[in-house]
């Protein structure tokens, strides 16, 4: 069943910013909708940051083979971006099974982000999770996948020392902009958004000496909030650019489908600046700056994928720590794979069950038809009884089913023979037709040659049945 778990996506590893903000998803929950109506899939939930898009799905393994469903994903992403499916096809990876499981894991413990071990992934993946919840295209393996990855990420931060002194793609920005200027002592600078990654920015250019900060968003009253927060001055979106004249940093990171700062605009900005030198920083995708503002003379534009040497640093201090992490999330991946085993025995279980019920009733039908009336205490410990005995009867059968599994790492053969022995994919009709043929003189099960001849050998005094 694991097989039916696929994971789709590209990141910061695969892709350059360029093809990253053409197959942004920019509507998640649609996206996730149209994907489960159109493909043979059971679940779906989608993960679309600056730096990565992830799609999970659950496979309907009756309706689906193999790597299908992964090319089903990747041509409905293509479709939906309107970007070409060879070009996809280039940057993506696949992952299938337990290896999909693996990486899933590892995204969550912020192992697989361009800054390894910070915070926000997490908190990006459990708002996707809520989401796809909400939206309805996640159920049972999903449901238990996410909230186990939840509990990976909890683990590694708290069992490694991958976060401590975690940094963030907005403290790179910042870090970035204090290599630009070396001091940002009485510079000014603009935030444009007021999300996570803007309050972060936020926080790094006030502790690093920040004399003036404009906060400038869509929505103005959450630019108000935030300016309130940290000190700053709220912008209207419609001023931007007038404002600009007076700023030496922008750090842009909006949810925009299209750019908001086009070349033809910081050319007018100079000139009020008397050329003065401006430093911008895009940690958007799709990104919020046209490229060709980098053309412009006294203009420094650096985009999330030029945060590297921050990252490299970064990455060294906490390599040996990584390495403890991916232990942890190895062994939750084995975990995660014995529960997925387990849920392929569950139909198996359920049907067994199902027929000691079946059975157990009917007999119990034709015992009081024989006994006549009988009081409602009576009926109740007769029926108790019967289905006490099927349930400990299955119980070892069962538990060798789940024992075995584990330990070969495979159900498929012990779920064939289970079926086959208490005949459980007869017709639904009647399923146990095989059972109600009686021997007339006692009413006992006999129409089986194997039987019969036991039964004989017993009779005749040759003590146990012939091997």
């Amino acid at each position: 069943m694991d097989k039916n778990i696929f994971l789709v996506g590209l990141n910061h590893r695969s892709a350059g910013v360029d093809v990253r903000e053409k197959f942004a998803l920019t509507n998640v929950a649609d996206f996730e909708k149209s994907l489960l109506a159109a493909c043979p899939l059971r679940e779906v939930m989608a993960l679309s940051t600056c730096n990565r898009v992830e799609i999970l799905v659950v496979a309907d393994s009756a309706r689906c083979q193999d790597m299908d469903a992964a090319e089903a994903v990747l041509a409905h992403w293509a479709a939906t971006c309107q970007g070409p499916l060879d070009v996809l096809r280039q940057h993506t990876y696949r992952h299938q099974g337990m290896d999909a499981v693996t990486h899933l894991f590892c995204v969550a413990a912020s192992l697989d982000s361009m800054i390894m071990g910070e915070p926000q992934i997490l908190g990006q993946l459990k708002n996707s999770y809520r989401k796809a919840v909400e939206t309805g295209t996640a159920r049972v393996i999903i449901n238990r996948l996410l909230h186990k990855s939840f509990s990976v990420a909890k683990r590694v931060r708290t069992e490694t020392a991958i976060a401590s002194s975690a940094v963030s793609i907005s403290y790179a920005a910042v870090e970035l902009a204090k290599k630009i200027f070396g001091e940002l002592t009485g510079k000014t600078a603009m935030l444009v958004g007021a999300g996570e990654m803007a309050e972060l920015a936020a926080t790094h250019l006030l502790a690093s000496g920040i004399e003036k900060l404009y906060i400038c968003n869509r929505t103005y009253a959450r630019a108000q909030e935030l300016a309130k927060t940290m000190r700053g001055e709220a912008v209207f979106f419609e001023d931007m650019a007038e404002r600009l004249s007076g700023v030496d940093i922008v750090i842009t990171s909006t949810g925009s489908p299209t750019v908001i700062i086009r070349a033809k605009d910081i050319r007018e900005v100079l000139k009020k600046r008397r050329n003065r030198a401006m430093f911008f920083i895009d940690i958007a995708v799709p990104r919020d700056i046209d490229p060709d503002v980098n053309s412009l003379d006294n203009v420094y534009l650096y985009d999330i994928d030029d945060l590297k040497e921050v990252v490299e640093e970064n990455m060294s201090a906490r390599k040996s720590e990584a390495v403890k992490a991916r232990a942890i999330v190895d062994l939750e991946t084995e975990a995660f794979g014995t529960w997925m085993k387990s849920l392929a025995l569950q139909p198996t279980i359920t049907d067994l069950l199902s027929r000691a019920e079946d059975v157990a009733e009917r007999e119990l039908a034709k015992t009081l038809k024989r006994l006549g009336p009988v009081d409602d205490e009576t009926r109740q410990a007769l029926e108790v009884l019967v289905r006490s005995v099927g349930r400990k009867l299955l119980h070892e059968p069962i538990c060798f089913l789940k024992r075995r599994t584990r330990e070969e790492g495979s159900s498929d053969r012990f779920i064939d023979v289970t079926r086959r022995i208490f005949n459980l994919d007869s017709d639904p009709v009647n399923p146990d037709a095989h059972l109600d043929r009686r021997s007339p003189e006692d009413d006992e099960p006999l129409d089986c040659e194997c039987c019969r001849d036991e039964d004989q050998d017993r009779e005749a005094g040759h003590g146990e049945p012939k091997q």
